[in-house]
């Protein structure tokens, strides 16, 4: 193996072992911010469940308020990859749907997919909001990330002619719906499966923003 080769393969090897190493210790703080609360956490406990130095966890992530922010990054795209949401490739099949009924039929599963790995995240963040700044901070930047996404997504089903209601209902009617709390109610109290919730929100969507076939578009 020549130098050039085995400096590649060496480096390689490293960042291999840097991102094994990152994700284990979001796992880890995943897993203790939703079971014992962000502002019980430390640092040190992460790092101990991850197996690594606190120094290590600092290192990486510069302070615990940057690791929530990489906690959530996580959370809400289901995996450490650097892709910027509304560019990931379950989100641009939905965009590309053309049928409005059928696009928001695909928009309420991934919306239930998201509100299972995102419900408990958004409750601890709730619950810490009140006694840390870092908290009650990200709680309101996430509000506005949501709602940034939902009015896109709101301009692109108008652009489709099939709305029953004007944009901006459609941005607040999904903003709302997309939070959570519904899919925590029916399906972690009431027992509803994933299946039935994506299901019941599907035709919810249509039923209330989607112009039933055979009427004119929308005017105004």
């Amino acid at each position: 193996m020549s130098d050039a080769v085995k400096r590649r393969y060496d480096g390689t090897r490293r960042q291999e072992q840097a991102r094994a190493t990152q994700r284990a210790v979001l796992a880890a703080a995943q897993e203790l911010f939703v079971s014992q609360g962000y502002v019980a956490t430390t640092i040190a406990q992460v790092a101990a469940h991850a197996g690594v130095s606190a120094e290590t966890v600092y290192s990486a992530f510069r302070s615990k308020a940057g690791l929530l922010h990489r906690v959530w990054d996580v959370t809400i795209g289901g995996d450490d990859e650097e892709v910027v949401f509304h560019e990931r490739p379950e989100v641009m099949a939905i965009r590309a749907e053309k049928d409005l009924t059928k696009r928001f039929a695909l928009h309420a599963r991934f919306m239930t997919v998201t509100a299972r790995r995102m419900g408990p995240f958004l409750r601890m963040l709730e619950a810490a909001a009140g006694a840390d700044p870092a908290a009650a901070a990200m709680l309101e930047e996430i509000g506005r990330q949501r709602l940034a996404g939902m009015t896109v997504m709101a301009r692109e089903a108008a652009t489709t002619g099939q709305l029953a209601v004007p944009e901006e209902t459609c941005r607040d009617v999904v903003w709302a719906l997309s939070d959570g709390v519904l899919w925590h109610r029916l399906v972690e109290e009431r027992g509803w499966t994933d299946e039935q919730f994506a299901e019941h929100l599907a035709r919810l969507l249509v039923a209330l923003l989607v112009r039933p076939a055979g009427r004119g578009a929308r005017r105004g």
